[in-house]
């Protein structure tokens, strides 16, 4: 069913990314904090299709292609409208590490589905956590504004570093536990 709760809300998702783009370009003092929000919502999506997906018993297979896709393209957007603002070579590496890692962990789990391996490469706990990191410190470097008088900005610099440390060894991982296969 393309139109269960679950695939609804990645569809939500996905649907986002224009809305987060075009806030993002506002020349409004309230655009960039809107940016931010819309993009927290958005994360907070990722763990509710998952969630419903399995309690209502309605995991399907465009849900399977469409979760990842949807968060792919969520953060590789983000990261580059932030790039687009913010040229530091951190920065730029920070994105061109995390959209790098997606694309080779990506590949490798199709290719590993091809040769029925795919659990080999399943989503680890390590790689929950770094979803968590990239979210929450994209939203805060969308954001912009202080928040309540603290910052925002650094702070989510910080955070996505770590995200971005964690999507290393998580793609390291995969790899290793890939290597057999490679290797064959």
């Amino acid at each position: 069913m393309p139109w269960n709760l679950p695939n609804s809300l990645t569809w939500t998702r996905i649907a986002a990314i224009p809305l987060i783009v075009v806030l993002f370009y506002m020349p409004y003092p309230w655009a960039d904090p809107a940016a931010g929000l819309l993009f927290a919502a958005a994360g907070v999506t990722d763990s509710l299709d998952g969630y419903f997906a399995r309690r209502l018993g309605q995991i399907s297979r465009l849900g399977a292609f469409l979760d990842p896709v949807a968060d792919k393209l969520i953060v590789a957007v983000a990261l580059v409208l932030l790039v687009s603002k913010d040229t530091r070579a951190l920065i730029v590496l920070t994105a061109a590490v995390i959209i790098g890692r997606e694309i080779t962990i990506s590949a490798l789990r199709e290719w590993m589905a091809e040769i029925g391996a795919r659990r080999k490469v399943a989503v680890s706990q390590l790689g929950k956590y770094k979803t968590i990191l990239q979210i929450v410190g994209l939203s805060l470097m969308l954001y912009r504004v202080p928040l309540f008088g603290l910052p925002t900005y650094n702070p989510g610099v910080v955070l996505t570093e770590v995200a971005a440390a964690a999507t290393l060894v998580s793609m390291l991982a995969y790899l290793r536990a890939a290597w057999p296969e490679l290797t064959r």
